[in-house]
């Protein structure tokens, strides 16, 4: 992206502000449609993104993006200085965007972040997504302190504000030592077409996982949990919608279920689409054992909004979503007896299934849509704006 001076809007409108939104990958392609949904419904400030490179999810993102060095023939060099020593590049351009406030997006984004508010005199917002907070690895004290932890300091102090996706981020933070008068829950929203007929629970659907497959998801007590309900009599297939680290291991684990499908990693209108014809969508998420832990799993509110019972562990902050035998049911995490106890119990009545899906809709429509959400984000971070 080419940087230039801010024209006229048709019609003699002035340009609405700008907010710099920072995040170093841009994006990962499971991270592109919950961050996007961040802004649709601003109309005051508008986003322009910056980072040190692009990544698989850019296409679902639908920006533009400003790569730091990028054209620059030592691009490399330029990217490393920023990130390591704080030093801005191409400093005129990016003040002539005027930004009134940016935006970073998890911890290390956050203090990368620092020196591009601090060169444009600017506030900085960070959200805090669950594992930033959460991994122990990124606070363990280390011979040689990483970025992040060089940073964090300066980052509590300097920040104008900084954004948990739920409770549980908030109270992980302020363990660590974050100052509770920064820390403000905004959680998560999602699309939803409110015209839209409500669906009929799926009586032969199937069960499905939508997320990475690491551990912290619990995809193992999952499957574990099919081969339970399959002993039990109940032909209900379960299919895997994603990959990453564990997948080897879990297709081992699968052996001999021929039930359990792995569909790879799927378009995010085409995950709707099989949502909207599933029995339920289950979130078995557990804690990992280095600390990483969800902060608020989109999946869950997908699911809810397209009034799919939820089958999700009461973990994080599944629990500030879903409630138990009304949105969906919570089970002990860790606990594939306990999942494929909630999958029978969903199975044997037809009536609660029903129940759950008319609530768990309604349920997204009243709290989670994302245009709302995206409203007080925006409110927020014009909240920062010193007044002129």
């Amino acid at each position: 992206m080419i940087l230039a001076e801010p024209k006229e809007m048709p019609g003699g409108i002035a340009p609405r502000d700008t907010v710099l939104v920072y995040r170093d990958r841009i994006v990962p392609k499971s991270e592109a449609h919950f961050l996007r949904r961040q802004y649709v419904g601003f109309d005051r400030l508008s986003p322009v993104w910056i980072g040190c490179r692009t990544d698989d999810g850019l296409g679902d993102l639908g920006v533009e993006p400003l790569i730091i060095g990028a054209g620059n023939l030592f691009g490399s060099l330029t990217r490393q200085l920023f990130k390591q020593f704080g030093r801005v590049p191409a400093l005129a351009s990016l003040k002539a965007l005027r930004a009134r406030v940016l935006h970073a997006h998890f911890g290390r984004g956050g203090t990368l972040a620092l020196p591009i508010a601090r060169a444009l005199g600017i506030p900085l917002v960070v959200t805090y997504h669950g594992g930033d907070a959460s991994k122990d690895k990124h606070y363990d004290r280390r011979a040689l302190p990483t970025i992040y932890q060089r940073r964090l300091g300066t980052l509590q102090h300097e920040a104008a504000a900084i954004i948990c996706v739920s409770d549980y981020v908030r109270e992980v933070l302020l363990r660590r030592g974050f100052p509770a008068a920064k820390l403000h829950v905004l959680r998560y929203g999602v699309e939803i077409d409110a015209a839209a007929p409500v669906r009929e629970p799926d009586a032969e659907g199937e069960i499905l996982f939508a997320g990475r497959f690491v551990e912290k998801k619990g995809i193992r007590y999952l499957i574990e949990a099919a081969r339970l309900w399959r002993a039990r009599g109940i032909d209900r297939p379960l299919a895997l919608i994603g990959s990453g680290p564990l997948e080897d291991e879990l297709k081992a684990q699968a052996a001999g279920l021929d039930q359990v499908r792995f569909l790879g990693w799927q378009s995010n209108e085409a995950v709707r689409q099989r949502m909207s014809r599933a029995f339920a969508v289950c979130v078995p998420s557990v804690v990992a054992a280095a600390g990483d832990a969800e902060g608020l799993p989109n999946v869950v509110l997908e699911a809810l909004a397209a009034g799919v019972p939820v089958i999700g562990t009461d973990e994080g902050g599944i629990i500030e979503a879903v409630e138990h035998g009304k949105t969906g049911l919570l089970v002990p995490p860790a606990d594939a007896g306990a999942i494929a106890d909630a999958v029978a119990s969903l199975h044997a009545d037809p009536a609660a299934r029903r129940r759950i899906s008319l609530a768990a809709r309604q349920h997204a429509l009243d709290r989670f849509s994302a245009r709302a959400q995206s409203h007080l984000l925006e409110d927020l971070l014009l909240s920062v704006v010193p007044r002129s």
